[in-house]
């Protein structure tokens, strides 16, 4: 039997309290997460870790708005369509509002997420974008006992749009390939016959990429996912979103399990 380890963004700035998106509960999940890879890294057949790369100049992050009176909106503002049709909010740069509005636009036609205003995270090359220490330390422990290579997807580098999922982004952009559905990642996870699943933060990108995957599977293959639920927790606010995926993919036959249930 082959047993997979899917990781979803175990980076510093969600999962240490000093970080700029700290999902609360995420440090004890990461802990929980490393001792288990420590104890049973011999029954691991591959770990997939997901990583939020962003820039500084993103669509979700205050920098890229701003109000008739020239203000960046806080963390957590949520711009809906009819907020940029009042002029509630414009792009600092007015070349970009065209191309803004219709992302929005398309993220309601789509049922996607509504646009959320992040506290800037993730920053590529910076602390906030690395897997935290000690869950970095298992996973190498892990690659030099089992002799084989973490596999990284990179995620989130196209400022035009959010990337939640590790599958594909909210709305994928034709000239970006990075965007659209990762048949590759897909074809390693049809390998399995057991997908485990960890990480940050379950509102948001635990469950979008759960949602994706179970889609490209098949629901036949949907019992082949077991969440991890000491290993991942909500955004604050955000609970009941996390409350509703859980209910949904439970009733698709996805199991939930825990680290002291490992195998």
């Amino acid at each position: 039997m082959k047993t997979h380890l899917l990781i979803i963004d175990p980076q510093y700035d969600f999962c240490s309290p000093k970080g700029s998106l700290y999902v609360d509960g995420a440090r004890d999940d990461m802990i929980r997460l490393a001792r288990m890879i420590e104890k049973e890294k011999e029954k691991i057949d591959a770990i997939h870790v997901t990583l939020d790369q962003h820039n500084t100049i993103h669509i979700a992050h205050p920098v890229f708005w701003k109000d008739p009176h020239g203000k960046h909106p806080d963390p957590f503002t949520i711009i809906s369509l009819d907020d940029l049709k009042r002029n509630r909010w414009v792009t600092t740069k007015p070349a970009m509002m065209e191309r803004a509005t219709l992302y929005v636009k398309e993220l309601e036609n789509r049922g996607r997420y509504n646009l959320c205003i992040w506290p800037p995270h993730c920053i590529k090359y910076s602390l906030g974008a690395t897997i935290v220490p000690q869950l970095h330390e298992a996973i190498q422990a892990w690659e030099t006992e089992r002799f084989t290579a973490l596999n990284v997807i990179t995620k989130g580098e196209n400022i035009w749009t959010e990337h939640y999922s590790a599958v594909r982004a909210e709305v994928p952009d034709p000239d970006d390939p990075t965007t659209d559905i990762n048949k590759a990642f897909i074809d390693i996870l049809q390998q399995a016959d057991i997908i485990f699943i960890a990480g940050e933060a379950l509102s948001h990108c635990v469950a979008s990429t759960v949602r994706d995957i179970s889609e490209l599977l098949g629901d036949e293959n949907i019992s082949r996912l077991v969440l991890l639920e000491d290993t991942t927790s909500p955004v604050k606010g955000f609970e009941k979103l996390a409350a509703d995926f859980m209910d949904e993919m439970v009733s698709r036959e996805m199991r939930v399990a825990t680290t002291r249930d490992f195998i």
